[in-house]
């Protein structure tokens, strides 16, 4: 198959090990440095010539043209109202430092030429690089730094302000220097920091920072903003006086000429689109249609191409969030019941062949996954002070039930067992409670996901051998975004990407805050009282052997409190794309994830 590239798990994790697995040194830094890694010391040297997953010598020049699901309207992603394209943060905006997808989590010295901290991180300290612009020739400024920081952590999206809460001081402390300072303990926080957005104060001198609204920002980014039309498409044009463009950091990547986004309301509609050629590549999750029926003209004529992308990252989760927010969810026992009706292999082989791994937990396919046997070590002792309160599986261990493919006769069995103890019993057909009110389930999808919509009907079928009336609500991207956001559903498909170097963002997905507050994607509700107290563990771990013990103790609370019904994931990642689009042969240990496509590919003529 042309253009197929792998990575062996065992070659990969074997990088990961030295980062991970060893034993590390002290996290301080003694002066300032060209990079920083959240465990030990970056991987490449202050002279690095590119980051090792980017050509250097790649084509400059082309289109990329991407299909989106969805719409837009507004252009500021950095406040909770309104949808921005991805696009303008990704393209046009450029934050302190960068992050290599080669590493867990190690940044270098992007807007900053270098980053210095304290002995046990209180501090943080940015040196701006003189060269720094914006794209209208401006000099990036502390000013302007300072001036982000503040605004974003005060009335921005609340994924910065809980991060700029932990700051109790920000100051310049040179003509080109900025030093923030906490007491938190979070040894994540200097990294956080470094990687949030740099804006350009002078552009909200007369327009209200916290409106949504169609101005275009003026970035530091190697794009600009060339056209739009809301709702349709957005396009990107390289800047030909993009200030960054001989960094070694950005060798080898932003090679296109020009980034477009089109949009369209249908899933489907995005694929007959690749196969038109009107969109530049499209992302495969069925593995089934990626043998079956990948015969059309375009890649049979050798105008465009397959290739498989291996990663090294956790499996995340994906499935049916059940919101506990809702009285009906509130016991596991319901819960459990709901995820031992859901015949996983069934579902498996009629809609993806057998294709999918399922899910195992959060953190699965990787080191950070949580063991299924009985909590041991450190990983014991961190959970111990919530063993009263903790759900059973959690400290004894916990795994998804197997169902047999057929008629999941014993999944139905325990279901039914498991709601007759939550206080539901099956009357005349009909699942109730002891006031005669039926079980009902509104499942909240959106419009045009065929995949959702087919895993959607097997569950309901299955549902209703037990009783439970289930509909199936579609709405268009505008309805189901508000209402997700604000938790106004039953059921709603989600998927939650997790890093090798899980941290901060573990609060927007499932703190304590994400059960009243709406925009977070804590979407389950869940409360359990040990799973903040596991996050803050991670965040203040001094060592690798805490940290990794205080996220295999997050993913046994998390997976044991059966909030989602787990679908299945991809191992590798089966991109259809123009033959003309290239990518190196050194993939990132991230694989596809973000950095990748468009970031690193380029556009042979």
């Amino acid at each position: 198959m042309k253009g197929v590239a792998q990575m062996t798990r065992r070659a990969g994790w074997q990088t990961v090990a030295l980062i991970i697995g060893g034993i590390v040194g002290s996290m301080a830094m003694a002066e300032p440095k060209h990079g920083i890694a959240m465990y030990g010391e970056p991987n490449l040297p202050p002279d690095f010539v590119s980051l090792p997953y980017a050509n250097p010598n790649a084509v400059q020049g082309g289109r990329i043209t991407m299909g989106e699901r969805g719409g837009f309207d507004s252009l500021n992603p950095y406040i909770l109202k309104g949808k921005a394209p991805y696009g303008v943060r990704a393209h046009t905006v450029e934050s302190l430092l960068g992050r290599s997808y080669d590493e867990p989590f190690t940044l270098y010295g992007l807007l900053a030429e270098t980053v210095e901290v304290g002995e046990n991180r209180e501090w943080v300290e940015f040196t701006l690089r003189e060269e720094a612009k914006f794209s209208d020739g401006s000099t990036v400024t502390v000013e302007d730094v300072i001036w982000s920081f503040e605004t974003l952590g005060t009335v921005g999206h609340p994924r910065y302000v809980r991060s700029f809460g932990k700051v109790s001081k920000i100051e310049q402390t040179g003509p080109r220097t900025v030093r923030m300072s906490s007491d938190s303990g979070d040894q994540e926080l200097p990294l956080i920091l470094g990687l949030r957005p740099i804006l350009r104060k002078a552009d909200f001198e007369v327009r209200d920072f916290t409106e949504s609204g169609l101005e275009i920002l003026t970035g530091s980014g190697p794009y600009v903003v060339d056209k739009f039309e809301t709702g349709r498409y957005i396009q990107f044009k390289r800047n030909p006086d993009y200030w960054g463009n001989d960094l070694g950091f950005n060798k080898g990547r932003h090679n296109a000429a020009e980034l477009r986004y089109d949009y369209f309301l249908d899933g489907n509609v995005i694929f007959e689109a690749f196969k038109a050629g009107e969109i530049s590549y499209y992302r495969e999750g069925n593995g089934a249609k990626w043998d079956e029926i990948y015969d059309f003209d375009r890649i049979t004529s050798g105008r465009a191409t397959k290739s498989i992308v291996a990663h090294q990252r956790p499996s995340g989760m994906k499935g049916l969030a059940m919101n506990t927010r809702r009285e009906k969810f509130s016991d596991w026992r319901v819960r459990e019941a709901l995820i031992q009706a859901f015949d996983y292999t069934n579902f498996n082989n009629k809609v993806y062949a057998g294709t999918k791994t399922r899910f195992g937990s959060f953190f699965s396919n990787s080191k950070l996954g949580m063991s299924t046997d009985a909590a041991e070590g450190k990983v014991k002792e961190l959970l111990m002070p919530f063993a009263d309160s903790l759900l059973p599986g959690t400290m004894e261990g916990y795994t998804f039930p197997v169902s047999d493919g057929k008629r999941n006769r014993k999944g139905l069995r325990q279901a039914t067992k498991l709601f007759a103890e939550a206080g539901w019993n099956l009357d005349q057909g009909v699942m109730k409670n002891a006031n005669g009110e039926p079980f009902t389930i509104e499942i909240l999808l959106q419009t045009g996901s065929a995949e959702n919509e087919a895993i959607t009907n097997i569950y309901a079928d299955a549902l209703k051998r037990l009783g439970i009336t289930v509909s199936i609500k579609s709405l268009d991207s505008t309805q189901f975004r508000e209402r997700k956001k604000s938790y106004d559903f039953d059921m709603v498909p989600n998927l939650w990407w997790l890093s090798l170097s899980p941290g901060n963002e573990q609060k927007l997905y499932f703190g304590p805050k994400g059960v009243t507050e709406p925009g977070t994607r804590n979407y389950m509700g869940a409360k359990d009282p040990a799973i903040e107290p596991m996050i803050d563990k991670m965040l203040n771990a001094v060592d690798q052997a805490e940290y990794v013990a205080a996220v295999k103790a997050l993913d046994r609370v998390l997976t044991a409190g059966r909030y989602v019904v787990p679908f299945g994931y991809d191992e590798v990642s089966r991109l259809a794309h123009d033959s003309a689009m290239k990518f190196p042969e050194r993939l990132p240990m991230y694989g596809d994830w973000t950095g990748f496509l468009p970031d690193v590919w380029w556009i042979e003529k």
